[in-house]
């Protein structure tokens, strides 16, 4: 059985509580787009906190675009590659 799911990023607007969240879409797939989140099972076992605020990467399937699933914490100083190799 495939695993049938969308990867976005996005930004924690809101805390909610029992571990949910509302997040903000800034992937270019959905830009702008609202999801009421919940975390990861990994998430909770290691107990990553998670603030408005934090960038973040979410699962959500194509069944409910409504929903979806916090699945990593990007760190603070966090910068994605740009494209260009770096000089040495």
């Amino acid at each position: 059985m495939s695993k049938d799911v969308i990867e976005l990023e996005g930004v924690v607007e809101e805390c909610f509580p029992n571990a949910t969240f509302r997040v903000r879409v800034t992937s270019e797939q959905a830009s702008g787009h609202s999801l009421l989140c919940t975390l990861a099972g990994r998430m909770r076992v290691n107990r990553v906190r998670i603030l408005p605020g934090d960038k973040v990467k979410v699962e959500m399937t194509p069944y409910d675009l409504e929903k979806g699933r916090i699945t990593y914490r990007f760190s603070p100083t966090f910068a994605p590659p740009t494209g260009a190799p770096p000089k040495p």
